[in-house]
């Protein structure tokens, strides 16, 4: 079986969870003998082709300068198709269309698109090639914006909608999102399959971080006394930084020593000011970006991973904070819920609620024990349920369904 991802970012370009998903399932299906196409966006250092653990990487440069992200996206999209259009004929083994336009493929060749990002690039393969198509929805722009709200949101929904319009299966991550799809872009029930996301617990296992390393490392962030809640992701409001910057007062008042320590890049002036109106300042540090390498480490010093988004899917960060073996508290967003089971692998908590995040925050300061029955459980899940060998094992499942349905129908 051949597959070609489409996908606007992949390491080392990433901007959000598409990326390391993306990069995860591909490793994931090569091991299940699946051969991995991916087709993406450029990235400064990174080779325009090359094959990386049995994965075939094209990078391509969008022609000319976009007008505004919206434009870029359908430049890049150009881009991976005039790639795709030089692949696409040597997978089928020959000259790529019969005398009747239909695919020569000698097996298994399925077109997978990430988000409406590869929409137009994916869109365009299927009826060019008449192969089948599969997409994963990781998010709508119903959901992210709570509605929609203006021409471009509208615009983005629109490209969602025929995203999963012309797809065979739709893929999302948690049963949340197949409500969420079903209610924003009208999705067929019966045309969803909800495969959750993996991490891999072994980059979290660092044999040579001493725990004299850990110390000075530690020294970077908080005194030795303090405990620290760790904070990783985007700055933007469906993440709920701000909710935790204003649980900190009442957190501090039942636990003196706890230290936020907030990661991620983007504008965050608005928060530096939160945290100083709310007289917080000397007690949140903000890391900025951090570099895998470096995010590692963190994982190995923090005492509590908090993720109290507004807004999220699945919500990847909590586990990578599970597969860390850390204490995680989250909100109750989204599919949050299904990821964090409450008082079994983790707290759960109101969203949007500064009292119910401090009261969960001061519920795992002072009772360790617990929490860590909890975070050995949540370990537990993470080898079993959110393993990328089971993850891609149910993927490639859609993938001969999709190729059986096709190949049984008059459009094959």
């Amino acid at each position: 079986m051949r597959v070609i991802m489409l996908t606007w970012e992949y390491p080392p370009k990433i901007v959000g969870g598409i990326s390391r998903h993306v990069y995860d399932l591909a490793h994931a299906l090569v091991k299940q003998d699946v051969e991995v196409h991916v087709i993406t966006a450029e990235h400064p250092g990174a080779a325009a082709e090359e094959v990386e653990d049995g994965i075939h990487l094209y990078r391509v440069t969008p022609q000319g300068q976009g007008n505004d992200f919206i434009h870029w996206v359908q430049l890049l999209n150009d881009a991976m198709l005039a790639r795709a259009d030089e692949l696409i004929p040597t997978l089928l083994g020959g000259p790529g269309l019969d005398a009747t336009g239909h695919a020569q493929a000698s097996g298994p060749v399925l077109l997978h698109a990430h988000d409406w990002l590869a929409h137009f690039c994916g869109a365009a393969l299927k009826h060019k090639y008449h192969l089948p198509l599969v997409a994963t929805i990781h998010a709508t722009e119903y959901g992210r914006n709570n509605g929609i709200n203006g021409p471009v949101q509208e615009y983005i929904s629109s490209v969602e909608w025929n995203l999963q319009n012309e797809a065979w299966r739709v893929i999302v991550c948690t049963e949340f999102m197949k409500r969420e799809c079903e209610h924003a872009l009208h999705t067929p029930w019966d045309k969803m399959d909800v495969i959750p996301n993996g991490v891999d617990p072994s980059k979290f296992q660092l044999p040579d971080f001493t725990p004299e390393d850990k110390a000075a490392f530690r020294a970077r962030y908080a005194a030795p006394e303090e405990k620290i809640i760790f904070f990783v992701g985007r700055m933007v409001r469906e993440k709920g930084v701000q909710v935790l910057i204003e649980a900190l007062p009442k957190v501090r008042w039942g636990y003196h020593d706890a230290k936020l320590l907030i990661c991620g890049g983007g504008y965050r002036d608005h928060l530096v000011n939160l945290a100083a109106y709310l007289g917080m300042e000397r007690h949140v540090y903000f890391a900025g970006f951090v570099p895998d390498d470096d995010l590692m480490k963190i994982y190995q010093i923090i005492d509590i991973a908090c993720f109290p988004s507004l807004y999220e899917p699945f919500g990847i960060v909590a586990l990578e904070g599970m597969a860390a073996h850390v204490p995680v508290v989250v909100s109750d967003a989204g599919g949050l819920p299904e990821v964090v089971e409450n008082g079994v692998t983790g707290i759960t908590t109101y969203a949007g609620n500064p009292n119910s995040l401090a009261d969960g925050l001061l519920k795992a300061l002072h009772e360790p024990e617990t929490v860590k029955r909890m975070a050995d459980e949540a370990y537990q899940r993470v080898l079993t349920v959110f393993n990328w060998d089971v993850i891609a094992g149910q993927t490639v499942a859609v993938y001969d369904r999709v190729w059986g349905e096709y190949r049984k129908a008059d459009w094959a």
